[in-house]
């Protein structure tokens, strides 16, 4: 049943429905990108900027529309990157400047798309038609044009659908797309967010396959032009000139500094993008051949912070050199035994494979040897948390993120990897393997190699010990003893699944003899058994 209004809540899921509808399409939307500059990274910008802005409204989910809105406002403009992001910004900025009611109506989403496509359109020093700006702009007046009766899925609707309509006339209305035989890139971008909102209130996003589908103008004319391609009204599409892409968030400023700013950045460059987030922040985007002055102009009028400075030939030089997607991700998982590495390459993951110790070096070399711009890695176990932190922060540049699952053992490690989704945001995909590793109890069965003091009396050299993560919690005179006492525990507080991940040494006996113990005792619950190979443990226990 399609929603009449939208809460906070559901707003908190609209945000995330956008992150992972720009992961899908991110590379279609990169390839798309030849204005202003052809740099590929277009959907790359907008998902950094839909991340960021998802980010700082984590923690909302109860909170009020206005709460929600102003918060995804905050982060989106925090964490723009590229015109597209600032843009975007703007969008929900627009929402956050409309949401005067805990909910979000029919009318409340009209007035946010028209205060988002007038602050789209103040952001922009020479506005151009054909871009994100223009899809924008029909998309409001499609909205403002539904009767006053209208539903909210009727209105978003009619939207979305406009916005489609404007996005396929794009290559008619820009030059550089029409020769390129492309749609605009940022306005590909606000269709899938805008048919991610459809999905939030009815419960059905539509399916669009064929919105990139056009013909060069120099092959053929432009479906839905009126006329010859022309060049873009005051914008120059020669952007030879402008090497460089400058961003920043300037605080302690005002409006007539920030104006000022603005004319300085016309004088040193192009495209030059500036908007602000209602609360005093701003973020501050141009295209310039000498960034320290555009760095200086913005030290005139404010506290400048965050300061990236992108060169467009050496990105690429990066590209040509068959450089890894940003939005690539990989997962690095540290096992030991053959059977193990077979387990997680076979779910997809890269491995390093170990005997004894891990080195950070040979940690960081396996993060590097990745191909993706996002790496997951799943240490199960093998290194401490300070050498953990220390390769991870090593292996992380502007191009490359690094993040540490905390797996602390290899069954906590392949629970984590059954619920991997890479359509989902990074963010998102670690939060939910994290979960599930967390909500596997790990424990392991071993030999003592030695007599030795634990936390529950003496064990003496050649005894079984149950553990359950790095504590003995069983000793017995023999591994089958263990064995027995160590599940008992480990299901003592429920459980439906148990992994047994075999060791080296392990007998079939052995493990025959465990999991009939878990069937006569413990009904209901399912065994599943696979070749670890490693050598410390005999077992590897899993119970989710």
């Amino acid at each position: 049943m399609a929603l009449e209004s939208v809460d906070g809540a559901a707003l908190g899921r609209w945000a995330h429905a956008c992150v992972d509808g720009l992961g899908r399409r991110c590379e279609e939307i990169n390839r798309l990108n030849v204005f202003p500059v052809p740099d590929a990274d277009t959907g790359t910008n907008l998902l950094h900027t839909m991340r960021a802005a998802a980010a700082e409204a984590l923690g909302t989910a109860d909170a009020s529309v206005r709460e929600v809105s102003a918060a995804l406002a905050r982060g989106a403009v925090a964490g723009a990157r590229g015109n597209s992001g600032v843009i975007l910004s703007q969008v929900l900025r627009g929402i956050a400047e409309a949401a005067d009611t805990d909910l979000l109506d029919a009318g409340t989403l009209r007035a946010a798309l028209n205060e988002a496509a007038v602050l789209a359109a103040e952001a922009v020093s020479v506005p151009v038609e054909g871009t994100i700006v223009t899809v924008l702009r029909h998309s409001a007046a499609a909205a403002s044009s539904c009767p006053p009766e209208a539903t909210l899925s009727g209105v978003v609707r009619a939207a979305a659908e406009a916005a489609v309509e404007a996005l396929a006339r794009t290559p008619s209305q820009l030059s550089a797309l029409g020769l390129a035989g492309v749609v605009d890139a940022g306005g590909l971008g606000l269709v899938v967010i805008l048919d991610a909102l459809v999905g939030v209130v009815t419960g059905e996003t539509p399916e669009r396959a064929d919105l990139t589908a056009v013909v060069p103008a120099a092959a053929a004319p432009v479906p839905g032009a009126s006329g010859p391609v022309v060049p873009a009204p005051g914008c120059a599409e020669d952007t030879g000139a402008q090497d460089y892409e400058v961003m920043y968030l300037l605080a302690d400023s005002d409006d007539r500094r920030v104006g000022e700013l603005r004319t300085r950045l016309d004088e040193l460059g192009d495209s030059v993008a500036m908007v602000g987030d209602g609360a005093g922040a701003y973020s501050v985007h141009v295209h310039c051949s000498d960034p320290g002055a555009a760095v200086e102009a913005g030290l005139a009028a404010g506290r400048p912070h965050r300061i990236r400075v992108s060169c467009f030939v050496l990105d690429a030089q990066r590209r040509d050199r068959s450089a890894p997607p940003a939005t690539a991700r990989g997962i690095l998982a540290l096992v030991a035994g053959d059977g193990a590495a077979e387990l997680f390459e076979g779910e997809g993951a890269a491995v390093l494979r170990y005997r004894g110790a891990v080195t950070p070096a040979q940690l960081l070399a396996a993060i590097r040897a990745v191909a993706a711009g996002e790496v997951m890695v799943l240490p199960n176990g093998a290194m401490s948390a300070q050498e953990l932190v220390a390769v991870s922060v090593a292996a992380r540049d502007e191009d490359h993120s690094v993040m540490v699952l905390p797996s602390s053992s290899m069954v906590q490690g392949l629970s984590a990897l059954a619920v991997h989704d890479p359509a989902r945001a990074l963010v998102d995909d670690a939060f939910t393997m994290s979960e599930a590793a967390a909500n596997t109890r790990w424990g392991s069965l071993r030999i003592a190699p030695e007599r030795a003091l634990t936390l529950v009396g003496t064990c003496e050299r050649g005894d079984g010990l149950g553990l359950i993560g790095r504590e003995v919690v069983v000793i017995a005179p023999d591994e089958a003893e263990a064995g027995r006492r160590l599940l008992d525990q480990m299901l003592a507080v429920g459980g439906e699944l148990v992994t047994l991940l075999r060791g080296a040494p392990v007998s079939d006996d052995l493990v025959l003899m465990l999991t009939d113990h878990v069937a006569r005792n413990h009904p209901g619950v399912e065994v599943l058994v696979y070749p670890g190979g490693q050598d410390s443990d005999l077992l590897q226990l899993g119970v989710e």
